[in-house]
């Protein structure tokens, strides 16, 4: 672990929407609108673009914990804001609008950021999980909830779909007709139940507590195996059997022999704990 890993660091990534603490490769990420259970509003969904860009581009980030200051993850889109973030003039709503050589729109990419992370990202979920926040849960790679909390697709109270990448991230988590009937009408789950139907991981009576003890586990392991696993089965949803196979082949071709995974066999040997250098 370089010296530069083992330090702490504290921003807000430009908004006092989202706060990041960095410490030893794992980034605790907490959307900071406790008054308002962490509404979307136009600022919340510009800090969380931006905090998962920024992350994206450090190499010695390990792991991500995703959580909710206050009472709960997220209460979905800020209806008091809704007439501002629907305005846009003749290039439609600013939210359906699409950046510059992104396919996703601005409303899309503040989950969307945290599926490209190529580190895995682990969302704490306790109180609600509405909608937009529910959506932004969906894209991360491990969801830990309390029993008690509760989860629904919203959108279809307010006479609208998914439309923040979970049409993709839902159905490839839950059968089609459980997607279909949690976003006909907008059901609120439980958190035990959330893990009965796959829109959770696993229960815990502290998300957070133990989501932190998970990214600091994956954070001891190889940087370039656990970014490989995680691209290869992201990709492997999306492409056919012979591409999913060659892809396999490709990436664990890449890791054999590389520094990280000789330091790993190494330290296994040795009873030690494994230095890694970042990912290039």
């Amino acid at each position: 672990m370089s010296d530069e890993r083992s330090q702490h660091t504290s921003r807000g990534a430009g908004s006092s929407r989202i706060t990041v603490a960095v410490d030893n490769g794992v980034a605790d990420v907490r959307l900071n609108r406790a008054d308002k259970l962490n509404a979307l509003d136009a600022e919340m969904f510009q800090a969380l673009t931006k905090t998962g860009t920024e992350l994206a581009s450090e190499s010695s980030l390990r792991a991500v914990v995703l959580s909710g200051e206050g009472r709960g993850f997220c209460a979905g889109l800020d209806v008091g804001s809704f007439g501002a973030l629907a305005g846009g003039g003749d290039g439609g709503p600013k939210l359906l609008q699409r950046p510059d050589g992104r396919i996703a729109t601005r409303a899309q990419l503040a989950a969307h950021v945290w599926s490209e992370l190529p580190v895995p990202v682990i969302a704490a979920l306790h109180g609600v999980t509405f909608g937009g926040g529910l959506q932004i849960a969906l894209a991360a790679d491990i969801r830990l909830v309390t029993p008690d909390a509760r989860l629904s697709v919203m959108e279809i109270k307010w006479g609208l779909i998914p439309d923040m990448t979970g049409s993709q991230t839902l159905r490839r988590l839950v059968r089609l007709d459980v997607a279909k009937e949690l976003t006909f009408t907008g059901r609120i789950v439980s958190g035990s139940e959330a893990v009965e139907l796959g829109l959770a991981t696993r229960v815990s009576n502290d998300p957070r507590a133990d989501a932190l003890e998970l990214a600091r586990d994956i954070a001891n392991r190889s940087p370039d195996a656990i970014r490989a696993g995680k691209r290869l089965l992201d990709e492997s949803a999306l492409v056919d059997l012979e591409t999913g196979l060659r892809l396999e082949a490709e990436l664990q071709a890449k890791l054999i022999g590389s520094a990280n995974q000789i330091e790993t066999v190494k330290a296994n040997l040795e009873k030690r704990a494994p230095s890694y250098r970042d990912p290039e």
